[in-house]
């Protein structure tokens, strides 16, 4: 028996956004509107996603002791989420620069902070959550050889479910436990790297991705939907349109919610088809996990 439905191991930032009627190019300086602060961090943010809908969930992370840190740990605890495992200290906490246009198009710097003091001694201390956890989840928005070490204490029978942003090149035994790997189109391009035979087409980009030895791959393409890649074959999953207003934090609603579908025994298709739905509520809301849908607001869609 699982006491987690979903453990999260990654970053918790806080996310400070500006709008903008267009992001600066090179030299350039625009005028944006007055500063918003909203806790965020891939990791924080599947974590508030999945508990959102329903999923036990705990978060290992790192924050500063410090506002921003304390903001997160509110926001943790007011979604649900078990925050046993969230460490205080040792730097300040991550920060996420974010311009969002009109379009609800946003551009991300992240300063690590604390994430990047997230060690792999920090993961093996946690070894009883990676016990009692059906799914394991992780970015890569923390070091990657905390993440290895995520791989190397997955309990017997659990899942790894990982979202390579910001990407980069994966060792092999990370990928041979992912199932599955998440990816973008500009994800999925930086992990193929020089990659024969990639081209534009995305199904190519889900085979030569399977390849490399994730059980399973799911590559999102925004309002295309998204395809899914097993030992079965590909398939595309339809997106749900809606009027976008903030795309911040939507991919992390998806990935969580699929994570969650599958421990509860879904197919690949069926949850990403249900994840899909997640981040359509996302996008039509404005912040990170202030958008981040219940799941009945999800079966209202």
């Amino acid at each position: 028996m699982y006491d987690y439905d979903l453990l999260v191991v990654g970053s918790a930032n806080a996310d400070l956004v500006i709008d903008v009627e267009r992001r600066p190019a090179a030299g350039e300086t625009v005028l944006g509107s007055d500063l918003a602060v909203h806790p965020g961090g891939k990791g924080a943010n599947q974590a508030v996603a999945a508990a959102r809908l329903g999923a036990r969930t705990a978060l290992l992370a790192r924050v500063g002791d410090d506002g921003h840190g304390r903001l997160l740990l509110d926001s943790l605890r007011a979604a649900g989420v078990d925050t046993g495992g969230v460490l205080v200290g040792g730097a300040p906490t991550g920060v996420a620069l974010i311009t969002v246009d009109p379009s609800g198009d946003n551009s991300i710097v992240v300063s690590p902070g604390a994430n990047g003091r997230l060690t792999p001694r920090d993961v093996r201390a946690a070894a009883n959550l990676f016990r009692i956890s059906r799914v394991v989840s992780a970015q890569l928005e923390i070091p990657l050889e905390t993440v290895v070490e995520v791989v190397r204490s997955l309990a017997p029978g659990s899942r790894f479910v990982l979202n390579p942003s910001p990407p980069r090149p994966l060792p092999a035994e990370v990928l041979a436990a992912c199932d599955p790997l998440i990816v973008n189109e500009h994800e999925a391009k930086v992990i193929l790297g020089e990659a024969a035979g990639a081209g534009d087409e995305p199904v190519d980009w889900a085979r030569l991705l399977l390849a490399k030895g994730p059980k399973s791959v799911v590559v999102t393409l925004g309002s295309d939907g998204a395809l899914v890649a097993s030992a079965e074959g590909v398939a595309r999953i339809a997106s749900v349109r809606v009027d976008a207003v903030d795309t911040t934090g939507a991919g992390d609603s998806f990935t969580a919610a699929l994570a969650w579908k599958l421990g509860a025994g879904a197919s690949l298709a069926e949850a990403a088809a249900y994840a899909a739905r997640v981040g359509a509520v996302a996008v039509t809301r404005r912040g990170a996990q202030e958008s981040f849908p219940t799941a009945a607001e999800v079966d209202a869609l």
